[in-house]
């Protein structure tokens, strides 16, 4: 369905840039994509102000919001259906966002779904995500418990010409937003898409499977490439997203 639109929300290290192969891939088959900047360097931003971020781009993009911050009539949103996607860490403020933008679908990619109550640091304990990453490791032939690395977990199928780029739109993450919790989870009322990097060795496949049953009730759906699928595969996340549109999928009861 061209003529959609596409806010796109990165994890940690809240870089627009990461989105940009997959922006410029939506962009050329006639959608609107607003990419955001995460305040993740600023120790006092946590994740309210993280969700305030995303709604201030999206109002300052003409988006109509649900708190003051742009036009009051919802009609004025330009682009059609408004299509929210949260990558990694962006899934602890999906659902605040979708209850601040008239979202018509949320996509989350590779994203830590959150519980009530929980927060971000408490998540990786909750959802048993070592134990899960270590495992694969056992499979498939890597070290268990070695020191983390970047370019083991996160960067292993991005192309050379890309990580070339990345040390530039790279900044650090404060852990402020992983110490407190929002005050509410509550989805928003419309379909709701989990998608799962199938090479993704730090949040693996299966693993995301049972989050995605246990906390949303929903099955996921696979696309090529890593935990940074938007950097890898960007042409096929592109197919994916859009095929969501065709499929009739706004408007289905999410699940």
């Amino acid at each position: 369905m061209a003529g959609s639109t596409f806010v796109l929300v990165p994890g940690a290290g809240g870089a627009a840039w990461y989105w940009h192969r997959t922006a410029a891939e939506l962009r050329g088959r006639g959608h609107r994509v607003i990419a955001v900047d995460l305040p993740a360097e600023d120790d006092s931003a946590g994740l309210a102000e993280y969700a305030d971020a995303v709604v201030a781009a999206a109002s300052a993009a003409g988006v109509p919001v649900a708190d003051g911050l742009a036009a009051e009539d919802p009609s004025a949103l330009q682009g059609g259906p408004l299509v929210l996607v949260a990558q990694s860490m962006a899934g602890l403020i999906a659902p605040a966002l979708g209850q601040r933008l008239p979202v018509s679908l949320v996509v989350l990619l590779n994203a830590m779904i959150p519980a009530p109550g929980e927060t971000g640091g408490q998540w990786w304990e909750n959802t048993g995500q070592a134990e899960a990453q270590r495992e694969l490791d056992r499979r498939e032939g890597r070290p268990v418990d070695a020191d983390f690395e970047p370019r083991v977990y996160f960067l292993h199928d991005v192309p050379q010409s890309v990580l070339d780029e990345a040390p530039a739109h790279a900044p650090d993450q404060s852990e402020t937003p992983f110490r407190h919790p929002l005050p509410e989870v509550s989805w928003p009322d419309v379909p709701i898409r989990v998608l799962a990097g199938r090479d993704d060795r730090f949040f693996p496949v299966e693993f995301q499977r049972r989050v995605a049953r246990e906390r949303l009730g929903v099955e996921v759906d696979e696309v090529p490439g890593g935990h940074l699928a938007a950097l890898s595969y960007p042409v096929e996340l592109a197919d994916r997203l859009e095929a969501y549109l065709a499929d009739n999928a706004i408007g289905v009861a999410s699940g």
